[in-house]
């Protein structure tokens, strides 16, 4: 049975269509992906929507797409949208994690392992 108050922070569909604007995706093509790192450049501004602030107020250090979407319990495509608005003002920075280090070859290492050997 629905409540006809509506609790507002239940999850809805309508409550993610309002969020979103009805949007699915950015208006322009993103290289957001779940480990795409954000950091906001400052606090939330006066008059922003509350979920724009509340993506600012967390990341004030970096913070993945997916950690986000967990703090905010929103989905995944809705926290992309959010994230392509700030991004696109100017109020959060992205940036791909930080790659590995790369192994050296492994005939490199056995020659080293071989050459500590040898002393």
């Amino acid at each position: 049975m629905s409540n006809p108050g509506g609790d507002w922070e239940d999850g809805t569909p309508e409550r993610l269509y309002v969020i979103t604007g009805g949007r699915s995706g950015d208006l322009e093509p993103s290289h957001l992906d779940l480990v795409t790192l954000i950091i906001a450049k400052s606090g939330p501004k006066p008059g922003m929507q509350p979920e724009h602030a509340a993506i600012m107020r967390l990341c004030q250090t970096p913070l993945s797409l997916a950690e986000i979407s967990a703090y905010l319990g929103l989905p995944v495509s809705v926290v992309t949208v959010l994230l392509g608005d700030l991004i696109a003002a100017g109020h959060v920075l992205s940036r791909p994690p930080v790659a590995p280090a790369k192994l050296p070859d492994l005939a490199l290492i056995e020659a080293v392992i071989d050459g500590l050997r040898k002393l």
